[in-house]
């Protein structure tokens, strides 16, 4: 097949219908929903990533890799008789339309915190959620763990259920890590583990209490970590060693000269 200077939307699905033919790839062919799990977070993350760092090439090139990803699965579903693009089209398309009737119907908004309001009403009676609880089973478990828990934390908000002020809830983490610190000297891993997680939810609430996005906090701080351990090592090769034949006294010096 010759490449051409411009592809269509249904030239791009015609493609990948003839990768998952007999006559097309085995690797395309064997793919399932499934298989392509991964793949799919992968391109999401990876699209995510270019957003962050301002990259606009790389994002055009990482949307058109997600865009591969629904139409893999697409595909998949059309062979199963499962579902077809255009019911995928017509149910997107239908729901903005339902969760935007400011736009296109006669409701009134006067800014986009009431946007939000609308969309989270309209999304709860589309749902079917009669009780918060009905929400909260409803938050994907595939979730990065500290973006589900403040999800789940927020709904529970919407009733008056969480955590008091930030001074309480800092008060319930540091009793939170002095029953984790008693229990890391019992061999009791399962409460080893309870602890731990009670910790790292409390401090999500923390995050939400004090307006920051803990997904982005510990982000930056892993990235801080990775400069400063470069930095580390730089120091190192200059004295002419090597970080893992260094003892542990002389590491926390270098360390300790990037303060």
């Amino acid at each position: 097949m010759e490449i051409m200077e411009h592809y269509s939307f249904d030239d791009f699905m015609n493609i990948i219908r003839e990768l998952r033919s007999e006559h097309g790839c085995p690797w395309d062919r064997e793919q399932t929903h499934e298989s392509l799990r991964d793949c799919m977070l992968e391109e999401c993350y990876e699209a995510v990533d270019a957003i962050n760092k301002n990259d606009l090439e790389n994002l055009k090139e990482e949307l058109g890799d997600v865009l591969l990803q629904v139409a893999l699965h697409t595909v998949i579903a059309e062979e199963a008789n499962t579902f077809t693009l255009d019911q995928v089209i017509t149910n997107i398309s239908k729901k903005m339309i339902y969760r935007h009737p400011h736009v296109f119907s006669d409701t009134s908004v006067e800014n986009s915190d009431e946007v939000l309001s609308n969309w989270e009403e309209l999304k709860e009676k589309e749902k079917k959620e009669e009780t918060i609880s009905d929400g909260m089973l409803r938050v994907a478990e595939a979730l990065p763990a500290l973006i589900r828990a403040a999800k789940i934390q927020k709904k529970a908000a919407k009733v008056g259920m969480e955590g008091a002020d930030v001074q309480v809830v800092i008060n319930l983490l540091k009793t939170s890590i002095n029953a984790l610190e008693e229990q890391s000297t019992k061999d009791n891993t399962a409460q080893i583990e309870a602890e731990f997680g009670k910790m790292l939810f409390l401090l999500i609430d923390l995050s939400r209490k004090l307006g920051i996005n803990a997904e982005n906090s510990l982000t930056n701080a892993t990235d801080k970590f990775i400069n400063r351990f470069i930095g580390v090592e730089r120091l190192a090769e200059g004295e002419g060693k090597h970080l893992k034949n260094m003892s542990k006294e002389e590491q926390i010096a270098l360390w300790g000269q990037l303060i």
